[in-house]
């Protein structure tokens, strides 16, 4: 599948593609408010105009015939979040903050293409692992992370319309990296 920068005059077909896509992703109890605050807040036009422009971001984009099929957003650096940076192992580290795919895509490699790219970005520019939070309930997007080599290693708060949802964090180390104080991957923390 070709995985490719995105550029800037990608930005509308990716806030459409990013506002049909997450709402996949939810879980069945978040209301249409909420779920739509949430992309109007973090995936418009202006986010990702944004996120094109910030160093530590890298923005991928599955395109075919014309046609984003998918995207994936790398975030480098340590998370912030204080439950994930104790849970995240491998330092330096990146996160996969995005990684959706349009629904007619499903199944057809888009999502493997776009994380191995991901794993790329993420190894060229250093990181020694990478790490990514799922809603604990969407046991698609877990089996389809294990299957590409992340493991569970701790739980996230993650707040969306106002309510507070929870999160499996998962890692995965990069090649050449080791865990930090040589716990093995695969230590689940709470």
């Amino acid at each position: 599948m070709p995985v490719r920068p995105a550029l800037p005059e990608d930005v509308p077909a990716l806030a459409d593609l990013a506002a049909a896509t997450f709402p996949l992703a939810c879980p069945s109890h978040l209301s249409r408010e909420a779920i739509a605050g949430f992309i109007a807040e973090s995936l418009s036009v202006a986010c990702f105009s944004g996120y094109l422009q910030d160093p530590q971001r890298v923005v991928l984009v599955e395109e075919s015939g014309g046609v984003l099929g998918g995207y994936a957003m790398v975030v480098l650096g340590d998370p912030a979040d204080p439950e994930v940076a104790g849970a995240v192992t491998g330092r330096p580290t990146a996160q996969l903050s995005k990684c959706y795919v349009a629904a007619d895509h499903h199944g057809t490699g888009v999502a493997g293409s776009l994380i191995t790219a991901c794993l790329d970005v993420a190894g060229g520019r250093g990181a020694k692992s990478m790490w990514l939070g799922t809603h604990q309930d969407n046991t698609r997007a877990i089996t389809f992370y294990t299957k590409h080599g992340f493991t569970v290693v701790g739980r996230r708060r993650f707040t969306i319309g106002g309510r507070q949802e929870d999160d499996v964090v998962m890692e995965r180390l990069l090649p050449g990296s080791s865990p930090a104080h040589g716990e093995p991957p695969s230590v689940g923390r709470r």
